[in-house]
């Protein structure tokens, strides 16, 4: 304070008494969180990790659990992780609340299975302590049931009928199908008539009422996808899956300014910014972001953006079950949650390594939709023992 305003006020321009209150009515900010003042119920006391693989198909990803200071533990599913990449993690999230998921989101930005783990293992918790299944936690329901899509393992041409029978004999309505890879040295037109009766043959065996999605992976060029997506309009299908890897707006205005189907994308994208590009400039029909590399936090953000546009999310899931009833109870939540993707494995061994894990509860549907699970959090209890039994390395 300045010696005229001292003087204005009537009172001396070192009264000590008079600084000393000023300092003591002046505004208090709170400091920055840290670990050191994150302790509390809901602090993280222990972090456990399995990284398994399936014994017949050999898919791979990893399985966290949380514990907080007051003994409530939440589990999270991600793509596969490496022992340092889990150290690292481990140290960044210890003592932290297990509610700040935007710090989890930053801190692990450099390893996004890490932050999917993680972040989806603590809402697991917070769902948990609340006593309150997990799409309620999220903001739900939205839907009194989620509509889900197999991803049926083995569909080779020479193979097609048991694992599609397996995926309809289970209740689902919609199956991906994937498209082989094209080469150079192959005629577009051919190729194309080769896709055409691939669908063709599914649809024999399916019969009517059954949609399909057609996978391609990433292996097309921009003009080679717009061909085929062209090409295959009179055939109904659902969507075009990740048709190329090639994301910037020309390539893929090329894509949708041709054809009338619709195109998604997505599988490999953990960066928002990467997805809100893509929207605002027209290029993809369908949000896929995966949930092995993206977690349920971070899509919720994305899906907010895609709203915006008009544009529904349906994530895309090659992991574990917890994977799946994660994205189960997500898609109960969102309102623009289009559809769940549901590995479906070709092997007896898998599928049943996977309803072990989960206490018996098996993946699949009821006339294409999944029920929604009413218990606190993921809705079931997780089995160590089954983890500990299928787990390459325990950390």
């Amino acid at each position: 304070m300045s010696a005229t305003r001292y003087a204005r006020e009537g009172v001396p321009a070192r009264d000590p008494q008079r600084i000393a209150r000023l300092w003591r009515d002046r505004p208090q900010f709170a400091p920055q969180a840290t670990a050191a003042t994150a302790a509390g119920p809901l602090a993280i006391a222990a972090v456990k990790a399995w990284r398994l693989k399936e014994p017949a198909g050999g898919r791979r990803y990893t399985v966290l659990k949380i514990t907080a200071q007051n003994g409530v533990s939440g589990y999270g599913e991600g793509g596969p992780l490496r022992g340092v990449e889990l150290a690292d993690a481990k140290a960044k999230v210890m003592g932290r609340r297990a509610s700040e998921l935007e710090f989890f989101r930053h801190a692990l930005v450099e390893c996004p299975a890490a932050e999917a783990a993680i972040s989806n293992a603590c809402l697991d918790l917070l769902a948990r302590h609340g006593k309150v299944p997990l799409y309620q936690f999220l903001g739900g329901p939205t839907r009194v049931k989620a509509r889900v899509l197999a991803s049926p393992d083995g569909l080779e041409p020479a193979q097609f009928r048991a694992p599609l029978e397996r995926a309809l004999k289970h209740g689902f309505k919609a199956v991906t199908l994937p498209i082989p890879r094209h080469d150079a040295l192959w005629r577009m037109q051919a190729y194309v008539d080769v896709v055409r009766a691939r669908v063709r043959e599914v649809r024999q065996i399916t019969g009517p009422g059954i949609e399909l999605v057609l996978d391609a992976a990433g292996t097309l060029m921009p003009g080679d996808a717009a061909f085929v997506a062209t090409a295959l309009e009179p055939d109904r299908i659902m969507w075009l899956d990740e048709p190329t890897t090639v994301l910037t707006p020309d390539a893929l205005a090329k894509i949708t300014d041709e054809s009338v189907m619709p195109v998604a994308l997505g599988r490999d994208v953990h960066d928002i910014a990467t997805f809100q590009n893509l929207l605002r400039h027209g290029s993809i029909d369908l949000l896929r972001p995966g949930l092995g590399i993206n977690s349920l936090h971070k899509i919720r953000r994305m899906a907010a953006i895609a709203e915006a546009h008009y544009v529904a999310v349906a994530p895309y899931h090659d992991g574990g079950p917890i994977g799946t009833l994660a994205g189960i109870h997500f898609n109960a939540a969102l309102a623009n949650s289009f559809i769940q993707q549901v590995p479906f494995p070709a092997a007896e061994r898998d599928a049943a390594m996977r309803a072990e894990i989960t206490g018996g509860q098996q993946e699949v549907a009821v006339d294409g939709f999944a029920s929604l699970l009413n218990r606190p959090g993921l809705g079931v209890e997780i089995s160590e023992a089954a983890l500990a039994k299928y787990s390459e390395e325990t950390l």
